[in-house]
């Protein structure tokens, strides 16, 4: 918890970015906190859209949230990002993340 704790306290005092909410997004993702993690990784996809680890991220935590069709549009939002940006790597995986969704 002091991560998060150091997170939010940078947050409130206005560090506000697309780093720092992916921070945010992924340790309360570790938490179990896939609501929460979502309004982090969103707003980190409102500061950087070609951030492909964020959309790689998104997806998983509207996954385990039960957002399912959302999920799937993430990750499809995410690879034409990723494929733009030339990130291969985060291309495939999602393409694996949004094939398990779509069996």
């Amino acid at each position: 918890m002091p991560l998060i704790e150091n997170l939010q306290a940078m947050l409130a005092r206005g560090q506000d970015g697309a780093l720092l909410r992916f921070g945010l997004g992924s340790e309360l993702l570790k938490l179990g906190q896939g609501g929460q993690a979502v309004e982090h990784l969103r707003k980190a996809l409102e500061f950087d859209p070609q951030y492909s680890a964020a959309w790689k991220l998104l997806g998983r935590a509207l996954a385990e949230s039960g957002h399912r069709d959302e999920a799937i549009q993430a990750y499809r939002d995410g690879i034409d990002r990723a494929e733009r940006k030339g990130d291969l790597q985060a291309v495939r995986e999602m393409r694996v993340f949004l094939g398990r969704l779509t069996k």
